[in-house]
């Protein structure tokens, strides 16, 4: 299992997170693949600096990484980084489904009381 992150690291990934095309452009980057940001930022209806803006929140996060190849800034994108988000994800979700299963055994036993 991938090591924790800390509060601070997930609340810059669910920060990245929150924006449609920083996730549009994680989408893009799946798997890793890799691409400039001139490319990516041809597929926006925004000016570069804007895209390049967004790609450095999600570098921030450590959602993608960035290196220069030429005169170009390649960026790809990091997939266990998204692994271990997914893994907060996965426990908060047992958490939950262990408390709401709580909760209707309390009821069930509640109502068969009655």
């Amino acid at each position: 299992m991938p090591p924790e992150l800390s509060d601070a690291e997930l609340d810059r990934v669910f920060h990245a997170l929150s924006d449609t095309t920083r996730r549009d452009i994680l989408s893009r980057l799946g798997g890793g693949e890799e691409t400039s940001i001139s490319a990516l930022a041809a597929r926006y209806d925004m000016s570069f600096a804007a895209v390049q803006k967004h790609i450095a929140v999600l570098e921030g996060a450590g959602l993608v990484t960035k290196h220069p190849q030429g005169r170009e800034r390649i960026v790809r994108g990091n997939p266990e980084r998204i692994a271990r988000t997914r893994s907060v994800l996965a426990q908060l979700e047992e958490l939950w489904r262990i408390r709401l299963s709580q909760l209707d055994k309390l009821f069930s036993d509640h109502t068969n009381q009655e």
